[in-house]
């Protein structure tokens, strides 16, 4: 007997067990977003909406996914992914709104199309960048695998981002971990309007499974009951026996990438060939041939979906415009922190508030990374869903030792070393977060953080304001030169995060400073950004309380009283200031911001208008450093106080040199004194 190859199997439909009531029910799943669509176009013909990313033509892989799985378990879809919509019951009429941009969508009018998600449906959606959903999809699916869930996840996306690095990262991370994920490529051909022979060399995905060690399945993608049967059979045995598998979906899409492109770029035999393997068309006419369905109950099915989308189209027309409002628009970037110190603590102390601010009397004395290292492993006792992750991080202790003892301590599953797979391990963090959890993940140098930028500003920063999932991930960031590492390892890049909504920025001076503000994160459910100046590490010490405390983000620390100056500045500057004042003796006022954004603009302005001068110093580079938006802030606010025009102190515009008399020019430290003194003179 032949074996039949995945072209035949497109359109050969095999009942096997399935009862007619199945059938008919997983018909009417595949019809329903056909008819959407094609209403869709209707409208899009009339002018009555903007846009549409059409994904006719692939229905039954869509369909087919979102039935194998349970209510419970997640999929992250595309935006040729209806069927998952549909088929996981989102009401239509909030789907139509969603897409219109109306007040009552699932975003509030913030997104398009099916760039949202919603924990309700355990959907997550992407973001236009394709690749970056895989990684959060390795979020999910590990958190189900620590909580012992026996769950499967499913993820998709299409031929052409199978190019990009997030792909690549997040099913070797998922090799590496077994963890029980679905990756579903749908292959249809075009990534927009480049063929697949511009895409790739390779015949088939499946054939990429091989390189990360894990299973590949090559599927008929247009056969709802092959793509069902399989994907139902793998997620069964994903979830007895956690791993990865890489699902090949054969398909084509018979619209443009979406309409406004067109389709001129394919051969007319491809949409004749690929007509034929419709696979609505060809699922109905068997389910007629086989007496399951009368061409009566297909009509009638079609007239009452069609009857339920005109009515829902009715109301949703009607809903209003969203109303622009600052402080709604603001209050949706950041998920509301609540702080009642007075709370109960439960007896595990999960759920207990940090005491704000001890007093450091009589308190041990302990170096920056031992202050670090303590509020770190307080914040795992105090939360045992937090999951620490980085490279090295585990047995060797990271590349400063901050984690090392940990994994004895507290387990592998726990602190886990991660692949060099930035953007995967970052987009696993949210995946985390998504499932209740919370999550670290240590940079081992902060200018490494470049290879996840996608997924710190346009995923994590971004999420809560999009659909109101908060993204509880600190990302820890060793920091800053002087310790001659050159040009790689010793950025301040504090200032690619502080111009994105969403993000908090969080950089201490000192132990004390250093371990508050840690325990502060990881209580915070935002994504915080946390600098810890490496240079500091070992070479600045301090008093720090023993127990468990927090300092709340947003509240500068005067670290000293003067009234001839003012000198903001926070990280490393703050000890030069300290040092430039003994040297100088003028009697300067020195204010340590601790955080960046959230920002004390009450205390900054409060010492500017106390003493009427001001010099802003920081590590960063001049141009676009934050000593600018200090200067804006103040001009803006405090103008008529000053005695002086505003000085910034900051580091040359240069890339950070290797050698240490090239570094030290480099730094503002040597250009300080000269600026104090010839501010006090003016």
């Amino acid at each position: 007997m032949s074996v039949l190859t995945t072209e035949d199997r497109q359109v050969r439909f095999e009942r096997g067990t399935h009862s007619d009531a199945f059938l008919i029910s997983t018909y009417e799943k595949l019809v329903y977003p056909r008819i959407i669509e094609e209403k869709m176009l209707s409208l899009l013909r009339q002018g009555k909406i903007s846009k549409w990313f059409s994904g006719i033509g692939q229905e039954a892989i869509s369909v087919g996914a979102a039935m194998v799985l349970h209510d419970e378990e997640y999929i992250l879809p595309m935006h040729r992914n209806l069927g998952v919509f549909t088929t996981r019951n989102m009401p239509f009429s909030k789907l139509f709104a969603q897409w219109q941009g109306k007040a009552t969508g699932y975003s509030k009018g913030r997104e398009r199309s099916f760039h949202f998600g919603s924990q309700e449906h355990k959907v997550v959606g992407m973001i236009s960048h394709l690749g970056p959903q895989m990684g959060i999809a390795d979020g999910i699916a590990l958190a189900h695998k620590l909580k012992k869930e026996n769950r499967c996840t499913i993820v998709f996306t299409g031929d052409g981002a199978t190019s990009e690095g997030d792909f690549h990262e997040s099913v070797n991370v998922a090799a590496v971990w077994d963890l029980p994920v679905l990756f579903i490529i749908e292959n249809n051909g075009y990534g927009l309007s480049t063929p697949s022979s511009e895409q790739f060399r390779m015949k088939s995905f499946v054939d990429k499974a091989i390189g990360y060690g894990i299973e590949g399945v090559q599927i008929a993608g247009n056969n709802i009951l092959e793509v069902y049967n399989n994907l139902a059979k793998l997620a069964d045995s994903l979830r007895e026996n956690p791993r990865p598998i890489l699902v090949e979906c054969i398909t084509f899409r018979m619209r443009g990438h979406e309409e406004a492109s067109g389709t001129k770029y394919v051969p007319k035999e491809l949409f004749e060939e690929w007509g034929r393997k419709d696979p609505v068309t060809n699922y109905e006419t068997w389910l007629i041939s086989q007496g399951i369905i009368s061409v009566a109950k297909r009509d009638e099915i079609r007239a009452r979906l069609k009857d339920g989308i005109e009515n829902d189209l009715k109301h949703a027309f009607e809903e209003p415009e969203p109303v622009p409002d600052a402080d709604s628009e603001h209050g949706d970037v950041y998920a509301p922190t609540v702080i009642d110190r007075t709370r109960t603590v439960d007896p595990s102390g999960r759920h207990a508030m940090l005491p704000a601010e001890p007093a450091v009397n009589g308190a041990p004395e302990k170096r920056m990374i031992d202050a670090i290292q303590e509020g770190l492993r307080q914040s795992m006792e105090r939360h045992p869903e937090l999951v620490l992750m980085g490279q090295d991080i585990a047995e060797y202790g990271g590349a400063f030792k901050i984690t090392d003892g940990f994994v004895e301590q507290l387990g592998k599953d726990r602190v886990r070393n991660t692949p060099l797979c930035e953007s995967a391990i970052l987009g696993a963090s949210l995946g985390l977060s998504i499932k209740g959890m919370k999550a670290m993940m240590e940079m081992q140098f902060a200018d490494f953080v470049s290879e996840g930028i996608t997924q710190i500003c346009n995923n994590l920063a971004k999420m809560h304001y999009r659909w109101g999932q908060n993204a509880d991930v600190v990302v820890r960031m060793p920091t800053g030169a002087g310790v001659g590492a050159g040009p790689f390892h010793s950025q301040s890049n504090e200032m690619w995060f502080v111009k994105t909504p969403g993000l908090k920025v969080v950089y201490p001076s000192n132990p004390y400073d250093a371990k508050g503000l840690l325990m502060t994160a990881f209580d915070d459910p935002n994504p915080v950004m946390f600098f810890e100046h490496k240079a500091m590490y070992r070479s600045i010490s301090g008093h720090v309380p023993e127990q468990a405390y927090g300092i709340p983000f947003g509240k500068a620390r005067v670290v000293r009283e003067g009234s001839a100056m003012s000198i903001i500045t926070y990280g490393m500057g703050v000890h030069w200031a300290v040092d430039v004042q003994k040297e100088t003796g003028i009697d300067i006022d020195i204010v340590d911001l601790r955080t960046l954004v959230p920002l004390d603009v009450e205390t900054i302005l409060t010492s500017v208008k106390k003493t009427g001068k001001v010099l802003l110093l920081h590590e960063d580079t001049l141009t676009a450093g934050f000593g600018g938006e200090l200067a804006a802030i103040i001009a803006e606010h405090a103008f008529e106080y000053l005695d002086a025009p505003i000085v910034r102190v900051a580091s040359w515009d240069t890339p950070v040199p290797f050698a240490i008399p090239l570094e030290q020019g480099f730094l503002p430290k040597g250009r300080l004194k000269a600026a104090v003194e010839r501010l006090a003179g003016y």
